[in-house]
């Protein structure tokens, strides 16, 4: 189990790149726009240099829905390896059988 401290820094994380997302995409439009003048474009990157740190995406970390894990994670399922093998031993993941031959 993570730390709850961890899980919750990445919540925060969440909510903040969800609430700058359409700042921070009208600044990088800016920013790449070719045909606005050099002073303007400065400008809008010392304003997207001013947002907070935490609401870049590339900032967010994925981890497991049950126990926070940060490693070992399936994407499709939003779980760690540890809890898919859990579940799918109980058969509380729909279509997945363990194997054996």
């Amino acid at each position: 189990m993570a730390k709850k401290s961890m899980v919750e820094r990445e919540v925060k994380r969440a909510r903040l790149v969800k609430q700058y997302a359409a700042k921070r995409a009208a600044l990088k439009a800016t920013i790449e726009d070719q045909n606005l003048p050099m002073e303007e474009r400065f400008k809008a990157t010392l304003k997207l240099a001013k947002l907070p740190r935490n609401s870049s995406p590339t900032r967010l970390h994925n981890r497991c829905q049950l126990t926070g894990r940060p490693h070992a994670y399936y994407r499709k399922l939003k779980l760690s390896r540890i809890m898919l093998r859990e579940l799918a031993s109980f058969g509380q993941i729909p279509g997945m059988v363990k194997s054996s031959w």
